[in-house]
């Protein structure tokens, strides 16, 4: 499946690329709250080493999917699903896609928001961290890739 979504350059990228022969595909559903993003930590590593990530690009990928999580459980709505592809065994590249259920509306500090709670200098950091780790990044509506009004964010790191 292959979306197309726009950068804020309004260069048209591809949300879900196509895998070549061998690519490794991992899919979680994540309860949705404050656990979420350590659940999916603690899923994601041994898969990661399975594909022969290791060192520099293991903990790199692992926190871009905390982040992308967290950005979730934070400012949207349920559910949360975690997806990772992964080019080839070894080659260091793989996508990290996590879907939700679309921005709640209003403010993001809604009562019970674990993360809206907590002070100002405590978050705000998660997109700059996820792009100064990955190369392409984006976020695909759920009319791009059929998802029935679900949104996809995803993240591109190359291979090491």
């Amino acid at each position: 499946m292959t979306a197309t979504t726009v950068s804020p350059y309004g260069q048209q990228r591809s949300a879900l690329r196509a895998l070549p022969a061998g690519g490794r595909v991992f899919g979680l559903s994540l309860d949705y709250g404050p656990l979420a993003p350590a659940t999916a930590r603690h899923a994601v590593r041994p898969v990661l080493e399975a594909w022969g990530l290791d060192g520099d690009r293991l903990y790199d990928v692992l926190l871009v999917v905390s982040e992308l999580v967290t950005n979730a459980v934070t400012h949207a709505l349920p559910p949360v699903t975690l997806h990772l592809h992964a080019a080839v065994e070894g080659s260091g590249r793989v996508q990290v896609h996590v879907t939700d259920g679309g921005p709640r509306t209003g403010t993001s500090s809604v009562a019970g928001n674990w993360a809206a709670a907590r002070p100002e200098d405590e978050h705000g950091r998660g997109d700059v961290i996820v792009s100064a780790l990955a190369g392409p990044t984006g976020t695909a509506t759920g009319d791009d890739v059929g998802l029935d009004g679900l949104m996809d964010r995803w993240a591109d790191l190359g291979a090491a």
